[in-house]
């Protein structure tokens, strides 16, 4: 897998060891403070969707419509009103909207990423972040979100890989003897089911399988794949089978509407 130069150049600039490091300890609250994880989640999230924008298209995130499918709660809102952007988050669970404190009344939409409750080529930017795991049919979300896109506009899918060591999220890493097992561990553990249960609201994908689909999406064209939380040095992790299914953790596809 080649990753075009031009559309990475600002984000390999910032993919140093110390990003990774930072981001990766943010990790540690994501279910303890989920505000705080989710910040710095939007605020690095933000800056690489505006890296690839300007790479990609030439220009800033300032006066452009992004699309958010899987928003939850709009942890994302005030990081892309900050950039410029008219934010949307599309977000199926009503309980996931209403998570946090924040009024998106009038801009949120309910609706599922797999029928995308949204015009042909309405937004200039399409993002999906940690939610393609959460999906029982993520590539037929992934041609939505080219679908909703307006020609030359910006695809944006990162997502968590199953054998990676975030693979099983909460139940990880008993997601390596399967996730089934994991699931009825972490019940006989904690007495409850795990927020993330396997085969319901978690399902295994791999970072094939996303190379595979943006290699042959219909109407787009691929621009990049890389590791979301590597630095520059270790990109090439995603050009190694089965090494990559281990260690890219997540995965990022970026794709341009045709």
């Amino acid at each position: 897998m080649n990753t075009s130069a031009p559309v990475t150049a600002a984000l390999a600039a910032r993919a140093t060891l110390a990003r990774s490091r930072r981001l990766l300890s943010e990790f540690a609250y994501e279910q303890t403070d989920p505000d705080r994880f989710y910040g710095a989640l939007a605020e690095d999230s933000v800056a690489l969707l505006a890296d690839l924008y300007r790479g990609a298209i030439g220009a800033d995130l300032d006066g452009t419509l992004v699309l958010d499918v899987g928003g939850g709660p709009g942890y994302f809102a005030d990081g892309f009103a900050a950039a410029g952007a008219r934010y949307i988050p599309v977000e199926p669970d009503p309980s996931e909207m209403h998570a946090r404190d924040i009024d998106l009344t009038g801009v949120a939409v309910r609706g599922s990423g797999m029928a995308l409750p949204i015009r042909d080529g309405a937004v200039d930017v399409c993002f999906s972040s940690n939610v393609a795991e959460h999906v029982a049919k993520p590539w037929t979300m992934a041609d939505e979100m080219v679908r909703v896109t307006r020609p030359g506009g910006l695809i944006v899918l990162s997502y968590t890989l199953w054998f990676g060591p975030f693979g099983g999220h909460e139940t990880g890493p008993w997601h390596y003897l399967g996730g089934e097992y994991a699931a009825r561990r972490y019940r006989r553990r904690h007495g409850r089911e795990p927020k993330n249960r396997f085969g319901r609201s978690l399902f295994a994908v791999h970072c094939r399988d996303g190379l595979d689909w943006a290699r042959t999406a219909s109407g787009a064209t691929l621009l990049a794949a890389f590791p979301r939380y590597h630095p520059r040095w270790a990109w090439w992790l995603v050009r190694v089978p089965v090494l990559r299914e281990l260690l890219v953790s997540n995965l990022v596809v970026a794709l341009r509407k045709d």
